[in-house]
C-alpha cells in the first residue's frame, strides 16, 4: 500500500518557510527605511544639504520621494517583499516543472504508457526529475506494485494507483503555494498603506491652508507632493503583486493539471490493459 506523507516532514517544511517569510518581511522593511534615510535622504538632494528643513533640489526626484513622508520606507518595503518572493517563489516553481518542458514530459509518458513501457517511463522521470516527475513516478512504482499484486482486482488496483498519485501529489504541490499568499496579501494592503499616506499628506496640505492669514505654499505643497508619492508608490507595489500572483498561480494550475492529465492516463493504460 502506498505511504502516507509524514505530518512531521510537512510541519518542518511548513516551519521552515514561515521563519523565511517572517525574515524576508523584516528585512524587507529595514532594508527600505534604510533606502528612504540615506539614499533618498542624503543631503546632496536638499537645499542647504538639510534633509529635514531645506526642499528637494529642482528636478531631485530622491529628495521628492524622501519628502513623502514616513510611510514611504514601509512601501519600499513591501515593494522589496514582492521582488524577492516573486523570485524565491519563480525558482520553485521552476524547480517543479523540472528540466524540459512539463508538456513535452507528459506527451513522452503517455506515449511510453499506451506501449506498455514502464520502466522507460520511470527513467524519463529521472531524467525530468521536479515535482511533476516525483509524482508521476511514484504513480508508475505503485503501477509495478499492484501488477505484481495477485490479490487485487482491477478496480482496486486503479484505486490504489489513483490514490498513490494523489498523496504524492498532496505531499509535493502545497509547497508550490507557499509564500504566494503574502504577494496576495500585498495586492490589497499595498494599495491601502498608499491610501494611509495620501490622507496624511492631503491632511498636511489642509493644515497648512487653515493657517490665519496666507496660506504656507511650501507647507501646502509638500503636503500634496507627499499625498501624490504615497499613492503613485502604493499603486506601483499593487500592480507589480497582481501581476505576480496572477503568473504564478498560472504556472501552478499548469503544472497541477499536467499531473492530473498523466495520472488519470496511468489510471487508464492499467484498467485498459488488466481487464
Amino acid at each position: 500500500m502506498a505511504t502516507a506523507p509524514k505530518p512531521t516532514t510537512a510541519k518542518k517544511e511548513s516551519t521552515g518557510s514561515n521563519i523565511f517569510a517572517s525574515l524576508t518581511i523584516v528585512i524587507c522593511i529595514i532594508i527600505g527605511v534604510l533606502i528612504w534615510k540615506f539614499v533618498m535622504g542624503h543631503p546632496s538632494n536638499f537645499d542647504g544639504g538639510d534633509p529635514e528643513n531645506g526642499h528637494p533640489l529642482p528636478g531631485n526626484f530622491q529628495g521628492m520621494i524622501y519628502k513623502g513622508g514616513v510611510i514611504v520606507p514601509v512601501l519600499f518595503g513591501m515593494l522589496l517583499m514582492v521582488i524577492v518572493f516573486s523570485i524565491e517563489r519563480f525558482i520553485v516553481i521552476t524547480k517543479a516543472a523540472g528540466s524540459g518542458s512539463v508538456e513535452v514530459f507528459v506527451r513522452k509518458i503517455q506515449t511510453l504508457l499506451s506501449a506498455g513501457n514502464i520502466e522507460s517511463a520511470m527513467a524519463e522521470c529521472d531524467k525530468q526529475k521536479g515535482s511533476v516527475a516525483n509524482v508521476i513516478k511514484s504513480g508508475l512504482k505503485k503501477y509495478r506494485e499492484v501488477e505484481a499484486d495477485q490479490g487485487l482486482d482491477t478496480e482496486q488496483a486503479s484505486l490504489a494507483i489513483q490514490k498513490d498519485i494523489e498523496e504524492a501529489t498532496a505531499l509535493e504541490m502545497p509547497m508550490l503555494e507557499q509564500n504566494l499568499t503574502v504577494i496576495a496579501t500585498l495586492v490589497s494592503v499595498g494599495t491601502l498603506v498608499g491610501l494611509l499616506g495620501t490622507v496624511t499628506g492631503m491632511i498636511k496640505s489642509f493644515a497648512a491652508l487653515a493657517t490665519a492669514g496666507a496660506p504656507d505654499q511650501a507647507a501646502l505643497a509638500n503636503g500634496i507632493s507627499e499625498a501624490l508619492i504615497n499613492t503613485a508608490t502604493g499603486i506601483a507595489v499593487s500592480t507589480i503583486a497582481i501581476i505576480m500572483y496572477n503568473v504564478f498561480t498560472s504556472k501552478i494550475d499548469k503544472l497541477t493539471y499536467s499531473i492530473d492529465e498523466a495520472g488519470f492516463s496511468i489510471v487508464q493504460t492499467y484498467a485498459s490493459t488488466h481487464k
